[in-house]
């Protein structure tokens, strides 16, 4: 099984619990993974951290290999299905639409239809959400396993040891 990144992981890992200057071993862990085939992410979520003017942004561009194309014929029809899917959440409103159509979450969604990944994210399900289309409600509905960085770092048997 693999894992696919939200951008949220790699954000809140730098500014709060795995800050780059105090646990340089999850970021070298990532590296790991990749190169073991277990994690990725896409290269929207690429973009929009490498945007940013901060340590994160430059280990996103040092590190590109970890983000996956999306323009790939598969996808692309995934996300029409993601983005039909979201559009049918009762009650929906529009701005949480055309929200989603901006940001990385749909093309995640559609990037682990065709893959069959687990997508990681610090978003939790709430099917009562309605001004916001949440990553875990879409992969709910479209059958797609879902998880938080911890719960993957769990299922994968993750270590950071001093030496």
């Amino acid at each position: 099984m693999n894992y696919l990144l939200d951008a949220n992981t790699f954000i809140e890992a730098k500014n709060r619990y795995y800050g780059m200057e105090i646990c340089p071993a999850y970021w070298e862990w990532l590296k790991k993974a990749f190169n073991d085939g277990e994690i990725y992410s896409i290269t929207f979520v690429k973009d929009e951290l490498s945007s940013g003017n901060d340590e994160l942004s430059q280990w996103v561009k040092e590190h590109s290999d970890i983000f996956m194309d999306i323009s790939d014929t598969a996808t692309q029809e995934a996300y029409t299905k993601v983005i039909e899917t979201a559009s049918a959440i009762p009650d929906i409103k529009q701005d949480a639409i055309d929200e989603f159509l901006r940001v990385a979450d749909s093309w995640i969604i559609a990037k682990a239809l065709v893959t069959g990944s687990t997508v990681v994210t610090h978003e939790a399900y709430n099917p009562a959400a309605k001004k916001r289309i949440l990553i875990p409600n879409v992969c709910k509905l479209l059958n797609i396993s879902y998880l938080n960085t911890f719960e993957m770092l769990f299922a994968l048997d993750a270590e950071f040891v001093l030496a």
